[in-house]
C-alpha cells in the first residue's frame, strides 16, 4: 500500500470520525431519534457513494486525465455537489411533505434501480459522447488538449473549454443522476431537511479521498456494487411497505445497511484474494 493510499485512508477515517462527532451533537441537541436518522442517512449515502466513485474512475480513464489534475476536478465537483444536493433535497422534502404518496413512488424507483444494478454487467461507456458533453458543446467548443489545471483555454483568440472542464461537467451531471437514487433512499429513514442534507454532505466530503483509495484498490472492492444493489432494494422495499402501514425501525434499517456494506467489502477482499 503506497503513501497516497495510506494518507487518503487516514483522511477518510478522520472524516468518518467527524461525522460521528457531529452525530453526537445531534443526539445532545435533537435527541436519540434524530441521531439514529443521521447515522442511517449517512450509511446509505456513504455506501451509494462508493459505487458512484467507480463511475468517476471510468470517466477519468476515458479522458486520460493526469492524476495531478484529478484532485482539482474532484474538489470542484464536490463543491458543486454540495450546492446541487441542497437544491435537490429541498425540492424533494417539499414535495414529500406536500404529497406523502410520492414516497411510494420513490420506493418503487429504488427497487427497480437495485434490481437493474444486480443485472447490470460492466460495459465500457463512451462518456465522450454523453449528453453532458453535447450540452457543454452547445455552450462553447471543447478543445482536444489539456491546458494545465485550467478549465478554460484560448486558441487563436477564441475561448475553448478544456477536457478538464468537460470531465467536471460530466461528474456534476452524473451526481444529479446519482441523487435520483441516493436522496430518495435517505428518505426511507427521515424526511427532516437538516438530517437529510447534513448526512449527505458528510458522506460527500469524504468522496475526494475515498476516490484515491478505490482507484488503487478497486479490484479489492469489485463486489461492493452488489451490496449497494441490496441496500437500494432494501430502502425501496422500506418505502413501498409504508403503503401497507408496515414500518421497519431505524435501528433495524441501520443494522441491515451496515451489515450488507461490511459483508460486501469483506466478500470482495476474500474472493479477490482467492
Amino acid at each position: 500500500m503506497d503513501d497516497t493510499v495510506k494518507k487518503s485512508l487516514k483522511t477518510v477515517s478522520l472524516l468518518v470520525f467527524s461525522a460521528m462527532v457531529f452525530c453526537l451533537g445531534i443526539y445532545y441537541f435533537m435527541g436519540k431519534q434524530s441521531a439514529l436518522e443521521f447515522i442511517g442517512g449517512y450509511l446509505i449515502e456513504f455506501s451509494l457513494s462508493m459505487d458512484n466513485l467507480f463511475v468517476f474512475i471510468s470517466i477519468f480513464t476515458a479522458f486520460a486525465v493526469p492524476v495531478e489534475y484529478q484532485h482539482r476536478c474532484l474538489t470542484y465537483g464536490i463543491i458543486g455537489a454540495i450546492v446541487l444536493r441542497f437544491i435537490f433535497i429541498l425540492l424533494g422534502v417539499t414535495i414529500v411533505h406536500s404529497f406523502s404518496w410520492v414516497l411510494y413512488i420513490f420506493g418503487l424507483v429504488l427497487i427497480i434501480s437495485g434490481i437493474k444494478m444486480f443485472k447490470k454487467t460492466e460495459k465500457h461507456k463512451d462518456v465522450k459522447n454523453s449528453p453532458a458533453i453535447k450540452i457543454l458543446g452547445k455552450i462553447m467548443p471543447v478543445s482536444d488538449h489539456f491546458d494545465g489545471h485550467n478549465f478554460i483555454t484560448h486558441i487563436n483568440g477564441k475561448r475553448y473549454a478544456t477536457p478538464l472542464l468537460a470531465v467536471l461537467f460530466i461528474i456534476e451531471f452524473s451526481d444529479v443522476l446519482f441523487a435520483i437514487d441516493s436522496v430518495p433512499a435517505v428518505f426511507s429513514v427521515t424526511t427532516n431537511l437538516f438530517i437529510v442534507y447534513t448526512s449527505n454532505i458528510f458522506a460527500i466530503l469524504g468522496l475526494r479521498q475515498l476516490y484515491f483509495v478505490l482507484e488503487h484498490l478497486q479490484e479489492c472492492f469489485c463486489y461492493v456494487r452488489y451490496g449497494v444493489a441490496v441496500i437500494l432494494t432494501f430502502t425501496g422495499i422500506k418505502l413501498a411497505a409504508l403503503m401497507f402501514d408496515f414500518h421497519i425501525s431505524i435501528v433495524s434499517s441501520i443494522s441491515i445497511i451496515f451489515c450488507v456494506l461490511i459483508l460486501s467489502v469483506v466478500l470482495s477482499i476474500y474472493l479477490n484474494r482467492k
